[in-house]
């Protein structure tokens, strides 16, 4: 492996060269229409590091609603490079921090043009009008930024983002296929419903039916003890200040149920689970260490997400079944409307329309994508199909791997796979 990893940077080195002095990138980038507040960053890892601003209309297809500014960080190895395009799904103040380095980004020695999604952060229109929140608009947002930055990259270009930002490099790509010559979205899902039930199917056969088990037990203790935990969720959310919508016992049943979810989500090791005879707040401080209250409070900071989720993107919904006994809640149906949407939210219908565009795309042609999945993810239980007689679709799930399975912890005989044809795509 160690061979073919060397003879994959060999191709690349031998492919690009660089040559270019500090600040010919800001040169270039006041140059560009739209673009402002040009900032410099400091990074361990590139020449030159900028946060930028660029202007964008609150929606491509009725320009005159107005507009607002969405940040954008660009990080510079050579202008004879490829370039990656992170489609973030969320903020982007992490990508600013100068150990930051996108994994394709790192493989490929490449620029990176990192996208902070509109509604999130300090790409927030205001006022703010939930309308125009849309996929659609984030797509052309993306298309908006890949124009410009072309005018001065103009070698290959790769969009990749992970997991709300892997959703997003799939709707980019949907509605704008020739604008990159290949993308890798990281564990993405393509959901059919606000709370699509393929997720619990998933939570039932996941992972050994000892583990299962192991969690179930663990949450019917949790419940079991429903008055001391609810004392302690009081304690705890005073401490945090954080307030909730529904009562404090009805908070304590969605932290149970979604601590299946979070508990393979980030593959966590059953080790990890308190002996079912440990006092009480060994007990709370667990179920909060991977399905915290804060998750359900009003305060929790992916609103925006949220109105994504019920109007376009779906998500996920509980199984109330085993624990039915135990529940101070009847059932969990609605729960994404009833207490995560914020306060100011429209009423919302979910729409299955992007599903199916995304779908069909995928069906109907053969783009060069390569989707990274973990076996234990939930998310992997709406991952996208496997259609017969692709050949540039490719799909590589890690074994055992969770939502944080990447191309370099992937086993050895998939990164060879995988690495040899990403260098096949750059020739």
């Amino acid at each position: 492996m160690k061979h073919i990893f060397n003879l994959f940077l060999l191709t690349l080195l031998v492919s690009f060269t660089t040559s270019v002095s500090a600040g010919e990138l800001k040169d270039k980038l006041l140059q560009l229409k739209d673009i402002s507040q040009i900032e410099s960053l400091e990074s361990d890892f590139y020449k030159e590091k900028y946060v930028v601003r660029i202007t964008q209309p609150l929606d491509h297809k009725r320009p005159e609603s107005g507009s607002f500014t969405q940040r954008i960080i660009v990080a510079h190895v050579g202008f004879d490079r490829p370039t990656v395009i992170v489609t973030e799904g969320y903020g982007g103040a992490y990508a600013m921090r100068p150990r930051y380095q996108e994994e394709i980004c790192k493989l490929l020695d490449a620029n990176m043009i990192f996208v902070e999604h509109r509604y999130f952060l300090e790409s927030t229109p205001e006022p703010l009008n939930w309308d125009y929140l849309t996929a659609e608009n984030s797509a052309y947002d993306l298309h908006h930024v890949t124009t410009a930055f072309k005018q001065i990259y103009t070698d290959k270009w790769i969009s990749t983002g992970i997991s709300k930002g892997g959703q997003t490099t799939m709707i980019y790509r949907s509605y704008f296929p020739d604008d990159v010559d290949f993308s890798i979205p990281y564990v993405a899902p393509l959901n059919r419903a606000v709370e699509d039930s393929r997720q619990e199917v998933f939570l039932r056969k996941v992972g050994t039916k000892k583990e299962r088990k192991r969690i179930k037990d663990f949450q019917t203790e949790i419940l079991k003890r429903k008055e001391a935990m609810v004392s302690l969720l009081k304690t705890f959310s005073e401490e945090k200040k954080l307030t909730y919508r529904i009562p404090l016992a009805e908070v304590l049943d969605y932290c149970v149920l979604e601590y299946s979810f979070a508990f393979w989500q980030w593959g966590t090791s059953v080790s990890n689970i308190p002996s079912l005879d440990s006092g009480d707040k060994m007990l709370f401080d667990h179920l909060m260490d991977i399905s915290g209250s804060d998750y359900f409070s009003e305060t929790q900071p992916n609103a925006s997400f949220f109105i994504q989720a019920a109007k376009e993107l779906g998500y996920y919904g509980y199984d109330t079944k085993p624990f039915r006994k135990y529940l101070t809640i009847t059932h969990a149906q609605g729960y994404v409307d009833k207490i995560m949407l914020p306060p100011n939210a429209p009423e919302i219908t979910f729409n299955p329309a992007l599903y199916h565009k995304i779908y069909d795309f995928l069906k109907e042609n053969d783009p060069k994508m390569i989707w990274i999945y973990g076996e234990v993810d939930p998310w992997s239980a709406t991952r996208v199909p496997h259609f017969k007689g692709k050949v540039n679709e490719q799909i590589y799930i890690q074994p055992r791997g969770s939502h944080r399975a990447r191309i370099s912890n992937m086993p050895d005989d998939m990164k060879e796979k995988i690495l040899s044809q990403i260098a096949e795509w750059l020739r």
